[in-house]
């Protein structure tokens, strides 16, 4: 695997219904992991890759991203492309090292790993049993380059933001879900009074959509909290 990678690995020999987690801007492989323990009873196969973009948080400190921002916020497209690679790269190299059950595999991003996490599971839906974005944008960058397909429709989607988020505006999240609505997709919707985080109730509800649906095999519906 070229990407460093952090994981949860429950004890057994599996499959597992495995989550794929994707850190935000300026975090790390490990920003993530502390979800682990929390969801399915620690019974969920938990891998968080590292982007590939080092960045100098602080002095002798190192934080990591997955593609360069330009002052007006666009996105490069060569350097999504080239994230996008590196993933699925990884990706395949999970399925061949891990024990994954391929029928319960969650796609789950924060902030800049949610447009990730988005072109990912929009450009192949049928990977992916379900797709979970937490305080993230759907840039055009991704939907220009997506294709057609019916299969997004049946992609198990969830939306969580905080009204209060300061670096991505909730505004962002409802647009995004506007767009989700015309790729087929239904997706349920969490807001939270919150920041640019994960607090423990977006988490509880979180482990419930997820306990409900893709780890259940049951439909998770449009609608959380």
């Amino acid at each position: 695997m070229e990407l460093m990678h952090t994981a949860h690995v429950p004890v057994g020999e599996g499959p597992f219904p495995t989550i794929v987690a994707l850190h935000g801007f300026g975090a790390s492989g490990h920003d993530l992991l502390g979800i682990a323990p929390h969801i399915q009873n620690g019974e969920v196969l938990f891998i968080c890759p590292q982007g590939p973009m080092a960045i100098e948080a602080a002095p002798g400190q190192r934080a990591y991203g997955w593609f360069p921002l330009s002052q007006a916020g666009e996105i490069e497209p060569a350097s999504l492309v080239g994230a996008r690679g590196l993933l699925e790269g990884f990706l395949e190299d999970a399925m061949e090292c891990y024990p994954i059950d391929p029928e319960r595999l969650v796609l789950l991003g924060f902030s800049q790993g949610g447009v990730m996490a988005y072109d990912l599971a929009l450009g192949r839906p049928e990977r992916f049993a379900a797709l979970v974005a937490l305080s993230t944008w759907l840039p055009e960058a991704v939907l220009s380059g997506l294709q057609e397909s019916d299969l997004r429709a049946s992609l198990a989607t969830l939306v969580i933001h905080g009204s209060n988020d300061p670096m991505v505006a909730i505004d962002n999240a409802k647009e995004a879900q506007e767009k989700l609505q015309e790729l087929g997709i239904e997706a349920a919707w969490g807001e939270y009074e919150m920041g640019h985080e994960i607090n423990q109730n977006a988490l509880r509800d979180l482990i419930g959509w997820l306990a409900q649906g893709p780890f259940a095999g049951t439909d998770a519906g449009t609608a959380i909290g």
